[in-house]
Parts: structure tokens; C-alpha cells; sequence
């Protein structure tokens, strides 16, 4: 059980960061955590409607669960960018 919170975390992390570079994001080590986190549930959900596969049921490290993850951290970046710009 810690083992696997302990890893999403460290993938959440790296897939935060990676979805980070690519959308020129200036968040946090939480941050890209969460947005890591949150952007793997999303990407899995979208690819999973439009019949690409998904995340699944079970966690394992592969490039086709990380781009799925990066695709979901960036869109998730882009949201919560265009939701801080339009409070301004």
C-alpha cells in the first residue's frame, strides 16, 4: 500500500514535470504532483471514451501509460491556466 502511493507519487511527479516543460509552467514540486496525478485519471478517462486503451485497471510503467499521462497533465495544466487567467 505505501509502496504504491509512494509510486504514484514519483510518477505523478515526473509526469508533472514533463506536462511542466512542455506547457512552459512555472508551478511547484506539489503542484506538478497533483496536476501529474490528476492528469493521468484524466488522460486514462479520454483515451479510454475514444478507444485508445487507457490507463486500465492496473499500474505499470510503459511509454504508452506515460504519454497517455502527459497528455492528460497538459490538458489539465491548460485548464487551470485558462481558469487563473480569466480571474484576473
Amino acid at each position: 500500500m505505501l509502496i504504491t502511493i509512494l509510486l504514484w507519487l514519483v510518477f505523478g511527479a515526473l509526469v508533472g514535470w514533463i506536462a511542466g516543460i512542455i506547457m512552459k509552467s512555472k508551478s511547484s514540486l506539489l503542484m506538478n504532483i497533483v496536476f501529474g496525478i490528476v492528469g493521468s485519471v484524466v488522460g486514462g478517462f479520454i483515451a479510454s471514451l475514444i478507444g485508445l486503451g487507457g490507463l486500465g485497471g492496473t499500474f505499470s510503467f510503459n511509454i504508452w501509460n506515460i504519454l497517455i499521462s502527459i497528455a492528460g497533465a497538459c490538458l489539465v495544466i491548460f485548464v487551470v491556466g485558462r481558469i487563473r487567467g480569466s480571474k484576473k
